[in-house]
């Protein structure tokens, strides 16, 4: 028995550097992308919020953290916190929010509750289709937004989703700053930034990168395996641009969203 574990294990370090590479059986962008991305484009996503980021949300109304009229960074799908740390860091003059949806991932960084908040950190758990659209709809618009790794749902069932063909997306645009989204799968980058050229009539690229220090967990994973990772950063006057073109929508009445789940997180 002792033999056979041992083999076992020395088999399994073989594959380390593969290990967290996405596999699927779609090798180039989905050929439904576009026509996906049309329907967004003519209706308006109307699901009801996600009702404990609702609650999430009034808190941090009440606790007054955009009164400060700071500017302030989004680290969607933020994990453990800590790239929002490593960027509160970097930006001390700015709020910087991070928001995820798992309890676990956020209470690795001691966040025991919904809402944390320290210096200009701040840590919420949150479901982000839904704080997404209740910041667009407040005019509390990031002056930078970081998509770092999110669920690359690699299966071609699954296309819907992913961010840029989730029904959220041209509010996720529309929401503006500077976005930066890394991945480790080549298909998400080529896909994400084809979805913003399709919406915005300007080209956008998926590039190739090799950051010298990582900002998640997952991306110095990436890095110590020698793993290919790419990114894609829209620039803030192309999503400036591109939420005047689309109509002006608010939402009269919070009270009346009921609990929903939505994809993508």
């Amino acid at each position: 028995m002792r033999v056979a574990k041992a083999l076992k294990q020395a088999d399994n370090s073989k594959n380390i550097s593969e290990s967290g590479l996405v596999s699927s059986k779609q090798h180039g962008i989905h050929p439904h992308l576009e026509k996906s991305l049309q329907r967004h484009l003519q209706t308006t996503w109307a699901q009801p919020f996600h009702t404990p980021t609702l609650e999430t949300f009034r808190q941090l109304k009440r606790e007054g953290v955009f009164a400060s009229g700071l500017p302030f960074i989004l680290d969607s799908g933020c994990g453990t916190g800590s790239s929002t740390r490593r960027l509160a860091e970097k930006f001390p003059q700015h709020i910087v929010m991070g928001a995820d949806r798992s309890r676990s991932r956020l209470a690795k960084s001691g966040v025991t509750s919904s809402f944390h908040r320290h210096e200009n950190l701040i840590l919420l758990r949150a479901e982000l289709a839904t704080l997404w659209r209740l910041l667009l709809n407040d005019g509390h618009l990031p002056e930078k937004h970081f998509l770092l790794y999110p669920n690359p749902w690699p299966k071609p069932g699954h296309l819907l989703r992913r961010w840029h063909a989730h029904p959220v997306f041209p509010q996720l645009l529309s929401l503006g700053g500077e976005i930066e989204m890394r991945c480790n799968w080549e298909v998400y980058a080529l896909e994400f930034a084809r979805a913003v050229s399709f919406v915005t009539g300007v080209d956008v690229a998926a590039k190739k990168i090799q950051p010298n220090t990582a900002m998640t967990p997952f991306e110095r994973k990436y890095l110590e395996r020698e793993q290919a990772l790419y990114a894609v950063t829209i620039p803030a006057q192309l999503t400036q641009a591109f939420r005047l073109s689309r109509p002006v929508l608010h939402v009269a009445d919070y009270s009346s969203s009921v609990f929903s789940t939505g994809g993508g997180v």
